[in-house]
């Protein structure tokens, strides 16, 4: 028999309540022996307790953890040990920190603490993490049209808040909307945003994912709110049809066909979805920036139109009376 301490957890996975060794070092993890699932050594940073961990991305891993101070669940992005001394990776990291806390949005996650604790640097914000747009396009391929607009409504009125405030995000992509325990999609990860009145240096980087990049990003020419318009355009796009709106081989050729390649409208994709919501994702998908919307307003107003367009004809249709409430079932089955 072991003579190794234990510590009673409850697995995240399951949430049985079980023992792991108690000499695991904070962070370390063991699978349950229930359902195989890590369960982690909580790791105490001042008044959080790490608890789970919820996602790792290029310069940060995201834990669940329990603030004792306020008794409520947090998320606290610890920054990887191998970028605390670089200089450009500290900078995005305070970057997203300074612009997530000025912007009070319902749709943007909230940030309350940005700290450095026996040389661990962190931030403490909102918790979502009942996945990713992303994840749900992965598990799912196709996800109903009323969930996206809804969605695509909801993060446009976010970033027009963020441009009220000056900031371009500069990377749409559904990897960035998560969700929260009551399924609101939360804009995140502002480490590449920028004032909106800041002249771009033509030797700068193009910053954002390629399947959802702006064209003017990609030929350098001068970058707007337009461009994360078109990004969440690319966003919504994938999330309806199952595909995203360019498609090649390797990524200097996704690029390429955003400058150059001529957009399948979504209907053509998927003929089931409405004429006005393909009409309105085509319009932020325009090649020309001036060929867009001319506002987060009027992007709104046309999904709005759209999703009210979709919902009189469902509850017209007796063939489509139920459909929404199978709309909404994505959400349930996270």
């Amino acid at each position: 028999m072991s003579d190794r301490p234990l510590k009673m957890v409850t697995c995240p996975g399951c949430d049985a309540k079980t023992f792991i060794p108690g000499d695991l070092p904070p962070l370390a993890s063991e699978p349950c022996k229930k359902c195989g699932h890590a369960i982690m050594m909580p790791m105490q940073l001042r008044q959080f307790e790490l608890r789970s961990k919820v996602a790792s991305g290029g310069m940060g891993i995201v834990y669940r953890a329990w603030d004792v101070t306020l008794e409520r669940l947090v998320a606290v992005k610890l920054m990887k040990k191998e970028f605390v001394n670089d200089t450009q990776a500290l900078e995005s990291f305070y970057r997203e920190a300074r612009a997530c806390a000025r912007l009070n949005h319902t749709n943007i996650i909230h940030i309350y603490t940005f700290d450095e604790w026996e040389g661990e640097r962190y931030l403490v914000m909102e918790l979502a993490d009942r996945g990713s747009l992303d994840a749900r396009i992965e598990k799912l391929r196709v996800l109903p049209e009323l969930d996206v607009l809804d969605v695509g409504i909801k993060i446009a009125s976010a970033l027009d808040m963020a441009l009220k405030h000056d900031l371009l995000h500069r990377d749409i992509k559904p990897g960035n909307i998560l969700f929260d325990a009551d399924h609101e999609p939360k804009l995140v990860d502002f480490g590449l945003a920028r004032k909106a009145d800041v002249e771009q240096e033509t030797q700068d980087m193009v910053w954002g994912t390629p399947y959802y990049v702006a064209p003017e990003k990609i030929k350098r020419d001068p970058e707007t709110f337009l461009s994360d318009m078109y990004s969440l355009g690319a966003t919504l796009y994938h999330a309806i049809t199952g595909y995203v709106p360019f498609d090649a081989p390797t990524p200097d050729e996704v690029v390429v066909a955003h400058v150059q390649t001529p957009l399948r409208p979504p209907i053509e994709v998927v003929p089931e979805i409405s004429q006005a919501t393909s009409d309105a994702l085509s319009r932020s998908l325009a090649k020309n920036p001036s060929d867009r919307f001319l506002s987060y307003d009027e992007f709104i107003m046309a999904l709005t139109a759209a999703r009210s367009q979709l919902l009189v004809r469902q509850y017209q249709s007796p063939q489509l009376s139920d459909q929404p409430k199978r709309t909404t079932s994505w959400w349930r089955r996270q």
